[in-house]
């Protein structure tokens, strides 16, 4: 099998400026694992235009590291003439209830002006869902054409289909679930856990400035483990020794992989918050669906073979349940060899899959 020369590569996510982020203050909300945020404000992107009846609206939500600018970093799928197309869609990417891109999170201001840090409710995919609802309240959309995510944002585009069901038509939801096994708690405990045990979380309560950085950077690393194929780490890297010919025989950098992770874990600490990265794991650890009857909604569900952290059967399973719902409803499990990231770098299968999902 091919591998996506994209795969390793960098990805500046098209980093979204502060003049295209917009943001939506969508009221007060009771969470539904107890506390109160007195207010939400959602940060949000938009490209391509409403038509007359407002029928065309598609909603991306992301994954558990992504914000609002659906545009870069699924780049595949979102854009003029793509499967998500802009010049036919009104496409709506939101920053998700507790994450660090603009909408109300951990580091938000607290009404005494201190950030909320772990003073900060927990939070649920279900208020997610309930803040980006509020969200096309704003923006004067009864009806959303479709809703789409992969991974976390699978789990949010569920959640869509059944807390108010009719107000979206389609959901695609590709390497998602309905709730995480054992191991996917467990991968996730294991960042959370470096979080915690840094020194200077400071029990959530760090200043700006002075996170647990390192803790973070391991966290990353952990993750990033998870979402690629062995396949992929060795097509990249094998054995080969980092800028060198032969071993050191130190407790430094050997490997091309250690670099390459080591890398990758520094550069997320410099745009993700630390607590935010423990609240939306929670969150999603938390979440559990055992059935989809009341929902509306027309379904896709997209899979990858080589995906270890969200396996096929997970996203079979999805598809069993719309069915025992009596939805309509379609499961494919695309074979390609990069991991739980494919589902970000593959727009051709993907793509024509959603395009046809879309125009039926």
């Amino acid at each position: 099998m091919a591998f996506d020369p994209a795969l390793f590569q960098e990805n500046e996510r098209l980093d979204p400026t502060a003049k295209r982020v917009l943001l939506a203050d969508v009221g007060p909300l009771d969470c539904e694992a107890g506390g109160h945020l007195p207010s939400v404000v959602v940060a949000y992107e938009t490209w391509g235009e409403l038509n007359a009846d407002r029928s065309n609206a598609v909603v991306i939500c992301h994954a558990l590291s992504g914000d609002s600018h659906a545009i870069g970093w699924w780049d595949r799928m979102v854009g003029p003439g793509k499967a998500f197309d802009t010049e036919r869609y009104f496409v709506i990417g939101t920053n998700a209830l507790g994450g660090c891109q603009g909408t109300t999170g951990p580091a938000s201001p607290h009404p005494d002006g201190t950030p909320w840090r772990t003073r900060f409710p927990i939070v649920t995919v279900g208020d997610m869902v309930e803040v980006q609802y509020r969200l096309l309240d704003h923006l004067g959309i009864e009806q959303a054409l479709c809703v789409a995510g992969g991974s976390m944002g699978g789990m949010q585009a569920l959640e869509w289909t059944l807390r108010r069901p009719g107000r979206v038509r389609k959901a695609f939801i590709t390497a998602s679930a309905r709730a995480h096994n054992a191991m996917q708690i467990g991968f996730n405990e294991a960042a959370r856990q470096a979080v915690m045990r840094d020194p200077k979380w400071a029990e959530g309560l760090y200043a700006e400035g002075e996170g647990p950085d390192q803790g973070l950077a391991v966290a990353r690393i952990v993750g990033h483990l998870s979402y690629l194929s062995e396949a992929a780490f060795d097509q990249k890297f094998g054995r080969r020794l980092q800028d060198k010919d032969g071993f050191d025989f130190r407790l430094g950098v050997e490997f091309q992989v250690e670099s390459y992770l080591s890398y990758q874990g520094d550069k997320f600490t410099r745009r993700f918050d630390a607590n935010s990265l423990l609240y939306l794991t929670r969150a999603i650890d938390y979440y559990e669906r055992t059935s989809l009857v009341g929902s509306e909604s027309e379904y896709l569900f997209t899979s990858f073979t080589s995906d270890w952290i969200y396996p096929p059967h997970q996203s079979e399973e999805l598809h069993q349940m719309a069915l025992a719902a009596g939805r309509p409803s379609a499961w494919h499990n695309i074979a390609l060899p990069m991991g739980h990231d494919a589902f970000l770098l593959d727009g051709v299968h993907q793509g024509d899959l959603v395009r046809a999902f879309l125009e039926r």
